[in-house]
């Protein structure tokens, strides 16, 4: 077994943050700190996601030691959800789905370089993607423009906080083909890594 992954929790509500903490601290696979203090992952705690959390997240997330970010609210919207992956998390968690194993599980896909999102909140915005003008020029060009089949399968996968292999055995493919496809999606659309291919295909419909 490696070292164990150092956490912190931040919450604007003493209470949330203490449950958190709680929740966590039996487990062997992680290190508590101080929100201060160095971590791996930050797990952030809200009841809605607004302005003042989004600017939260982007600055915990741009921190020097670059934490990988969780975001749990009581409240989250499609639209929502898409702002704070695009503000720079990781994982999106509600709180009535979340238990100790769900959350560990979910802080060690994150710092794996994995994403997950709500599958339901995808398909919400997907939803609003065709009923609003929120993604000029994409409206029209029919939900898979950009990318294709195989493309969709995995970048869905990815966003639902599923790691490699697990990709590959689902949908028959060798661990590298699925590399293969998500680095191919990012170097096409410029893009960062796993995490920020979500944003933008949750960002432009493309998923």
């Amino acid at each position: 077994m490696g070292n164990p992954l150092s956490l912190c929790v931040v919450a604007l509500d003493p209470l949330l943050e203490a449950g958190a903490v709680s929740a966590l601290s039996g487990n062997p696979d992680i290190a508590l700190v101080r929100p201060e203090e160095k971590a791996d992952v930050a797990v952030m705690i809200f009841d809605r996601v607004d302005r003042e959390e989004l600017d939260l997240v982007a600055a915990t997330g741009g921190a020097p030691h670059r934490p990988a970010v969780i975001v749990i609210a009581s409240h989250m919207s499609a639209a929502e959800a898409a702002d704070a992956v695009n503000a720079g998390a990781r994982g999106l968690l509600r709180r009535h789905e979340v238990d100790a194993d769900r959350l560990a599980r979910t802080v060690r896909t994150v710092a794996g370089g994995d994403c997950t999102v709500p599958p339901d909140l995808i398909d919400g915005l997907l939803d609003q993607s065709t009923e609003t003008d929120t993604y000029p020029g994409i409206r029209g060009r029919g939900p898979d423009w950009g990318l294709d089949e195989r493309e969709r399968a995995v970048l869905r996968m990815v966003a639902d906080g599923r790691e490699t292999d697990e990709i590959a055995k689902e949908l028959c493919y060798s661990p590298r083909t699925v590399t293969t496809v998500v680095r191919d999606i990012t170097q096409r659309f410029r893009l960062r890594n796993r995490a920020h291919a979500v944003a933008y295909a949750l960002r432009t419909g493309l998923l």
